[in-house]
C-alpha cells in the first residue's frame, strides 16, 4: 500500500520500517505523536484499548482507521484511501489532535473521538 500512496506524492513512513512488527501500541503510538505523523491502521479494536487511549490522548494522535471489511486487496484499500484523501485532509487540518477518525470504504470519512 505504502508504494500506491508513495506514487500519489504522499510521504509514507511504514511501521516495520521503525518498528519490531510486534512492537506494543504505547510504543509505535507515542513516536507517531511525537513525529506528528498521521496513523492509518485498519484496527478497529485500536480504541478500545485502555493503554492505547491513554497513549493517543497524551501524545496527541491524529488516526484514521480504515473500516473494509474483509479481506480486501492492497491496492483496494489505496483506492479507498486515495477517494477519501480531500476529506482526510480537511479533518487532519481542522481536527485539533487527539483523534480517532473512520474512513469507510465508499471514501466518507468520520471523526468518531
Amino acid at each position: 500500500m505504502a508504494g500506491i500512496l508513495r506514487s500519489a506524492d504522499l510521504h509514507v513512513e511504514i511501521h516495520d520500517d521503525h518498528f519490531a512488527p510486534d512492537a506494543k501500541d504505547e510504543e509505535w503510538l507515542s513516536v507517531a505523536g511525537k513525529n506528528e505523523w498521521i496513523v492509518i491502521t485498519r484496527d478497529e479494536r485500536i480504541r478500545y484499548r485502555a493503554t492505547a487511549k491513554q497513549v493517543i490522548r497524551r501524545a496527541k494522535v491524529r488516526m484514521f482507521v480504515l473500516v473494509a471489511h474483509g479481506n480486501l486487496r492492497i491496492e483496494t484499500l489505496a483506492e479507498i484511501f486515495i477517494k477519501a484523501l480531500p476529506k482526510i485532509t480537511l479533518v487532519a487540518s481542522e481536527q485539533k489532535p487527539p483523534f480517532i477518525a473512520k474512513i469507510w470504504r465508499d471514501g466518507s470519512v468520520a471523526v468518531i473521538s
